[in-house]
């Protein structure tokens, strides 16, 4: 069956063939790529291995350059740069496209730059310094992620584990301090900082790094982060454990240069010993049939590590780059440079340098590729370096290197091996990222803390506010001792008893003694550092935390309204004129009078008189009943008229006075105050009263928008009292005071006849500060913590702030226009002298009557049968002998002696008559 062609398409399918494809293109049999770098390093000589492997299983490859000859040429760099570049030269007389290597940063740089005049990629699998940068050096390409990808990887793991202050050790070389610019860098993005930096050469000797570390000692952060290229010897840690530096105080933190060594070398168990706590960064090679095929086949060289896998790689990329330029029909051509040809003559011998005519063709085709080689992913993202690999966490103790657990970019930390790279999102919890069980220096498992306060240091400078008010939280004494005391001082030093290391401190007052300073100002001299933290009364506000970090608060705070009190509830409105002590005194009052006038009344008087309830009915009713009406009841003895004439007239006086407090009061409760919570005092326009040096002042201007004028500035709870009782129309009075609950409590507690109205607003705490990034004030808020799980921190408040008054204290708080007992001492007085000289004249005259009486029964001719011969039963029957006598009427005892005066003579009969009549009634 034939098939019909158009011959107009066939013929125009012929011309695009012949333009778009030269009649002269060929696959070349061989085409050069060159490799330059040191060879007797430790990532050199695993790296050599690698390439020659990939070079050999890339011929192997048919489907790869098919007939095309991959042929690698490589000159030794020696780790220096002059033979690097001579090196590069080298390789550039021998025609090669592109160009691998060097190792060594520093090297790097030179050689970036040739391949940038001459238009030749330079593929690096080893050169992690992340200035060279694509915008620099576009000719530069790296299949090795750069250190700052490390870096965030380790700053990672310092944030994990809560350390803000390191101590970097680092080679003085592009390499190093490149890189340790990169960790500063990351560092800043999660607050902390290196705070001291030791650059090394790799030249130094041990005199040098002995001298370099032990200078370090003296700086209080214990986390050393290590970064340098490969060292077989491991000097460093050699020197560390001669100066007891790897104890269970230190953390050593190294880039991937150890996990490099150790994987490039058998380590001896001495060697292993030496490392015990080290934790590093290792590159994460997933688990392939690759990774498999590689190792059996060069299972006899050990020096494998991570930039082997990226060498091996490199080789494939660049070969899969150099097939897409075959593929387009691109020649592989060379020409010498018009720029080297002015060097003809010298003895460089420049002239003879050809470059590839198709180098940024190469370079295009490069960055597109994006395959799965045995490291990896191998593409290639912004800054011409390839996607960033994961990291794994390995520890080293006693019996090996183990790894710990993984890190991703995007996943964070794990224990398990990441699957894919790039699939999770990563989490902004750390509580959600684990890993294993790390030994630490000293052979330990608990997290070292990171940070200690040096023996050579000087002491903690602590500021602290001079107060002149309200001096229970924090001041000065005025003795000559100077001493610093209050609630505060003594919150902070218990809270330094749970800091588990030793913290020299010295105290250091500011403010004149005259006037409460300047709470910002004392904050602002924090951040200068002019001290190294602040202990007080310092509320915590977002403009001092922008400037200092403050520790967890130690007491809850908010800002509430003081005016003068009018309480509302008039329930018991009519006992305020008196206090309790006075109600109490009026009413033992009332029942001591009832007494003193039934004793004096109840001989004489028949209304005193008769069953005991009946008396005890007339004797309380009179009593009482003097307040309101005339008794029902006379007097009649003159001692009880007497008596009567001073109790009324003390009960004139008190009744007049309760009548005139109590209208006062009344009359006070008619004029409700205006002001009822911060709204109605911003709404209106009345003075307001505020602590002076506080941020009250700071809020109510520019957060409420008050007008500066209308507030005015206090300094003691006596300045307080006197605001709020000139009120806000006479000079120097406020309508209501704004300040921090504690200070308000404290001064309620102290003075009377003020209230809080409304809800407390502007809720903040009071803290320590302490300089930026300074570990101490995260271990004092746990301190914090710590103390108030403890009764101590409740036993502090009740030493400083319940002196007079605290939150059992009764409910009774006395007006301020209430009348005390003393307004009437002196009535009491003369009342209670003139009672008891009445009651004292009307026992004298019972006792003479008594004894006339007794004296009268002697007289008599008959015996009494009733009388004891025993003392004490006959004091007995005396005493109630007496008792009866009081009980009989005035009137009977009276006749009764008036017929013994008028009997004179010694009439038996006549005695028994006188006998008979003293047995009278009794009612």
């Amino acid at each position: 069956m034939g098939l019909g062609v158009d011959p107009f398409v066939a013929i125009t399918a012929l011309i695009l063939v012949i333009l778009v494809v030269p009649m002269d293109c060929q696959r070349p049999q061989v085409v050069n790529i060159g490799a330059v770098f040191a060879f007797d390093s430790v990532i050199g000589r695993a790296a050599k291995v690698a390439l020659e492997a990939a070079v050999s299983d890339v011929n192997a490859d048919p489907t790869v350059l098919k007939q095309t000859e991959l042929r690698l040429l490589m000159e030794d760099s020696a780790c220096n740069v002059f033979r690097g570049s001579f090196g590069a030269f080298e390789l550039l007389e021998k025609e090669v496209v592109a160009m691998i290597g060097p190792i060594s940063s520093s090297v790097a740089h030179t050689i970036s730059d040739i391949a940038k005049g001459l238009h030749f990629p330079l593929v690096s699998f080893a050169a992690t310094d992340p200035t060279l940068s694509a915008l620099q050096f576009p000719f530069f390409l790296r299949t090795t992620p750069n250190d700052a990808h490390q870096m965030s990887a380790l700053v990672d793991l310092i944030n994990f584990y809560g350390w803000k202050e390191v101590i970097s050790v680092y080679s003085d070389d592009e390499l190093g301090r490149n890189g340790v610019s990169a960790l500063d860098d990351e560092l800043y993005k999660k607050r902390s900082r290196i705070s001291y930096k030791v650059p090394l050469s790799v030249h130094s000797d041990e005199k040098v790094l002995t001298d370099a570390l032990n200078k370090s000692k003296s700086i209080g952060p214990r986390v050393y982060i290590l970064h340098f290229g490969p060292d077989p010897l491991l000097r460093i840690f050699d020197i560390a454990q001669k100066l007891q530096m790897m104890t269970h105080e230190y953390v050593w933190l190294a880039t991937d240069w150890l996990s490099v060594t150790l994987d490039s070398s058998l380590s001896d168990k001495g060697a292993l010993k030496r490392l015990e706590g080290v934790v590093g960064l290792r590159q994460h090679i997933p688990e392939s049939a690759k990774v498999q095929h590689f190792a059996q086949k060069l299972q006899s060289n050990r020096s494998m590590n991570a930039y082997a896998f990226h060498a091996y790689d490199t080789v494939w990329m660049i070969a899969y780059g150099i097939e897409k330029l075959l593929n387009e029909g691109i020649n592989i051509t060379f020409s010498y440079s018009e720029k080297l040809l002015h060097a003809r003559g010298t003895k460089l011998h420049l002239e003879k340098i050809k470059f590839f005519n198709s180098g940024e063709l190469l370079l295009e085709k490069l960055l597109k590729v994006n395959f799965t080689g045995i490291a990896g992913q191998v593409q290639f993202g912004s800054g011409r370096n390839v996607i960033g690999c994961d990291y794994e966490i390995i520890n080293v103790d006693k019996t090996g290197v183990h790894t710990v657990g993984f890190w991703s970019e995007n996943g964070g930390f794990s224990v398990g091996a990441p699957k894919t790279r790039h699939s999770q999102k990563k989490t902004s919890f750390v509580s959600d990222e684990k890993l294993g069980d790390i030994t630490w220096p000293g052979g330990g498992r608990e997290k070292p803390r990171g940070w200690v306060i040096a023996d050579s240091a000087d002491p903690l400078k602590i500021v602290v506010p001079r107060r002149v008010s309200f001096v229970e939280f924090v001041t000065e004494e005025k003795n000559s001792s100077h001493r610093i005391q209050g609630f505060c001082i003594d919150v902070f030093i218990e809270a330094l008893k749970f800091v588990p290391y030793s913290v020299p401190y010295i105290f250091e007052p500011f403010g004149n003694g005259h006037s409460s300073p300047n709470y910002n100002q004392l904050i602002q001299m924090v951040t200068d550092g002019v001290y190294d933290a602040a202990v007080g009364d310092i509320a915590i506000v977002p403009s001092r935390s922008k400037l200092v970090d403050f520790s967890q608060p130690y007491a809850s705070t908010g800002l509430v309204v003081v005016i003068p009190a009018n309480d509302d509830n008039a329930t018991w409105i009519f006992l305020r004129p008196f206090t309790i002590r006075l109600w109490c005194v009026v009413l033992v009052s009332f029942l001591v009078i009832a007494v003193v006038i039934w004793i004096l009344e109840h001989r004489i008087n028949e209304d005193f008189r008769g069953p005991p309830r009946r008396q005890l009915t007339t004797m309380i009713l009179f009593s009482f009943s003097t307040l309101f009406k005339r008794n029902q009841e006379d007097t009649i003895s003159n001692l009880a008229r007497l008596v009567m004439i001073v109790w009324l007239f003390l009960l004139m006086v008190l009744t007049a006075s309760y009548t005139a407090n109590l209208t006062s009061i009344l009359t006070v409760q008619q004029l409700p105050s205006a002001i009822t919570g911060i709204d109605s005092l911003r709404a209106s326009e009345v003075p307001i009263g505020y602590q002076a040096g506080t941020f009250t002042l700071e809020y109510l201007t520019y957060s409420l928008g008050m007008a500066r004028s209308r507030l005015v500035p206090l300094d003691s709870t006596v300045e307080y009292e006197k605001a709020l009782k000139l009120g806000p129309t006479n000079w120097g009075g406020v309508a209501a005071i704004v300040d921090e609950l504690p200070y308000i409590e404290l001064f309620l507690a102290e003075r009377t006849g003020f209230k809080i109205v409304g809800e407390p607003f502007m809720h903040r705490g009071w803290g320590f500060a302490f300089k930026r990034d300074s570990p101490l004030a995260i271990d004092m808020s746990t301190a914090i913590l710590k103390l108030s799980e403890t009764r101590k921190l409740q036993e502090i408040r009740k030493k400083w702030l319940c002196k007079k008054n605290c939150a059992e204290k009764s409910k009774w708080n006395p007006e301020p226009n209430q009348l005390h007992l003393k307004s009437f001492k002196g009535l009491y007085l003369v009342c209670i002298a003139i009672t008891v000289s009445a009651f004292i004249v009307f026992v004298l005259r019972m006792i003479r009557q008594f004894v006339r009486y007794r004296r009268m029964e002697r007289t008599c001719s008959l015996p009494r049968a009733s009388w004891s011969s025993s003392p004490s039963m006959r004091l007995r029957e005396l005493v109630f002998d007496f008792v009866e006598f009081v009980d009989e009427k005035e009137e009977a005892i009276k006749r009764m002696f008036r017929r013994s005066d008028d009997s004179n003579n010694n009439n038996p009969s006549h005695v028994g008559e006188v006998q008979a009549d003293t047995e009278v009634p009794r009612n």
